[in-house]
């Protein structure tokens, strides 16, 4: 469950509460632990990812990563920003102006936007 949580991208609390809603089927694994079938997991991820909630306000880019920015390196012009989000290490060049404008710092809630070999960082207003 909590791996599933983490690739749902929400907290172990909230994926146990939508069970308990009926939100989604478990089964149990060998060992008796309530587990998430594949099919199952794909249509809550499905479900999770439409919501509104969970992206920026508006994109071009399909391909969002939600994470949490952990270290912004700035110089007069461009700024390298490196987020985790969930598994995955992101990092991200861009000017120091859209830094500057989007206050990114450690401990900021972003979306990395993948398109191509191109990575944006987006900010939910």
């Amino acid at each position: 469950m909590a791996e599933a949580a983490d690739l749902l991208g929400i907290s172990d609390d909230t994926l146990r509460r939508w069970q308990q809603q009926g939100r989604f089927e478990t089964t149990a694994t060998s060992s008796g632990a309530a587990a998430i079938p594949g099919a199952e997991l794909a249509r809550l991820a499905v479900e999770v990812s439409a919501s509104p909630d969970h992206g920026p306000a508006a994109g071009s880019a399909r391909n969002r990563l939600r994470g949490i920015v952990t270290k912004v390196t700035k110089d007069t012009v461009m700024a390298q920003i490196e987020m985790s989000c969930g598994p995955y290490r992101i990092v991200s060049l861009i000017s120091r102006e859209a830094a500057d404008d989007l206050d990114l710092e450690p401990g900021t809630l972003a979306w990395a936007s993948v398109k191509s070999t191109n990575v944006s960082v987006e900010i939910k207003p």
